[in-house]
């Protein structure tokens, strides 16, 4: 990856800081990676890197060479293409179980004052070479961001955008089943759904498309934010199918929808259902969450001992109709920047880089999902757990007559 031309704004008087918010990259790079590693000596950014990224078995995260006709994918339609490899220890009884998965971020294709199908459609049209390239690269499972196949709209308030929700078996499941077939690739699509069954609900929901083109099930939103400009509770409440795991050909996988992962009992619940793989698809901006971005997912990825796989979409989406939120933030039309900067975490706290700030792309791991139980044997988290003490606080804080366990100092409290 080049650095972004931005030398020629700097001598025109814009600043690195005036670049960032016209790009969206990092001071004029893709990433804070790829800003250190341009930046330092070498030998300060191996150390740097080590402290950042952490050590997988005692080493640097290595690199996987992809096939050609990914790469190429990746060179004309201009996405970012990277591809790493978490190893395991060797075991005597049990053999290696490598998963190939796969992320995608992208920007959306249309403005948002295009036709809806229109801009559906672009959506659609960008995302295929995308997913072919996942495809050559012989990906077993792919995760793709939130609320992928529209604008994430649910800033402005307007019901119209609910046109984008479809049933479970819509027009975007249709789409990525004869890629999923075609592949033989496991594909985790995180859509707007509308519950026909039940008078016409609308839920933020992850479709779970197994390698043969079936759907093996689904999964929906347990937090939803009110925060900022996230108004998403205008469209859609709470879910209600629990911390379900999916087992599939390649893994035992589950789905933490963006705004759960603030929420480390939402994290906790899928790995005592056994996840070894849990994605969060998201769709979060920079000024509201990015200093939290690069640590939420990673200790979930420790403290429950799977892999992660984070995404965030990428660009700016600008609405036509200005909007408020409450916040004593003057009328506009954008949530702000989407930083994209998806990454994967593995449970001994290694990590990918990420990928870039500002354009579409593809991220790859290969996962040798025996080292979720080693690190269970070597830290022992589940073991050490109180699971009995945790349960009876709980207990205790729902009922109304819930006090807390605080002991004061004496001293505070005596007259003089």
């Amino acid at each position: 990856m080049e650095k972004i031309q931005s030398v020629a704004t700097s001598e025109n008087g814009g600043s690195q800081e005036e670049i960032k918010k016209v790009d969206g990259s990092a001071c004029g790079y893709e990433t804070l990676h790829q800003l250190l590693r341009e930046n330092l000596r070498p030998d300060i950014f191996q150390e740097v890197s080590r402290l950042l990224l952490g050590l997988n078995g005692g080493r640097a995260l290595e690199s996987i060479a992809l096939p050609d006709p990914a790469k190429t994918i990746s060179i004309k339609h201009e996405f970012d293409l990277q591809a790493f490899r978490f190893n395991a220890d060797k075991e005597l009884l049990r053999e290696p179980q490598i998963v190939r998965v796969g992320l995608i971020q992208n920007s959306i294709s249309l403005p948002t004052t295009a036709p809806f199908l229109d801009q559906k459609r672009a959506i659609y049209k960008k995302l295929e070479p995308m997913i072919d390239a996942a495809g050559a690269s012989g990906v077993n499972v792919l995760c793709l961001q939130e609320a992928w196949m529209m604008p994430f709209a649910f800033c402005t308030r307007e019901k119209r955008w609910c046109e984008f929700a479809e049933p479970i078996n819509g027009e975007s499941t249709q789409f990525l089943q004869g890629l999923a077939k075609k592949y033989n690739m496991v594909i985790v699509s995180p859509i707007l759904e509308r519950d026909v069954n039940h008078g016409e609900t609308i839920w933020n929901t992850a479709v779970v498309i197994g390698n043969s083109g079936n759907v093996i099930g689904k999964h929906r939103k347990n937090h939803i934010p009110r925060v900022g400009d996230f108004n998403e509770s205008t469209y859609y409440m709470e879910g209600d199918t629990g911390h379900p795991v999916f087992e599939t050909a390649f893994g035992k996988i589950a789905i933490n929808i963006c705004y759960g992962r603030h929420h480390p009992l939402n994290w906790m619940a899928f790995g005592l259902n056994g996840a070894e793989i849990v994605f969060n698809p998201s769709a979060t901006v920079g000024e509201l969450s990015e200093p939290m971005w690069p640590i939420e997912a990673r200790n979930a990825a420790i403290a429950n001992s799977y892999f992660v796989g984070s995404i965030n979409r990428v660009g700016t989406e600008t609405f036509p109709n200005p909007f408020t939120s409450g916040d004593g933030k003057p009328q506009h039309s954008d949530f702000g920047h989407f930083y994209g900067s998806s990454y994967f975490s593995a449970p001994d706290a290694s990590c990918t880089p990420s990928l870039s700030r500002h354009r579409d792309g593809l991220l790859i791991s290969d996962m040798d999902l025996n080292l979720c139980r080693q690190l269970k044997d070597k830290w022992g988290f589940r073991m050490t757990a109180r699971y009995e003490v945790y349960e009876l606080l709980l207990h205790q804080y729902l009922r109304p007559d819930f006090k807390p366990q605080v002991i004061s100092d004496p001293l505070l409290h005596k007259k003089c």
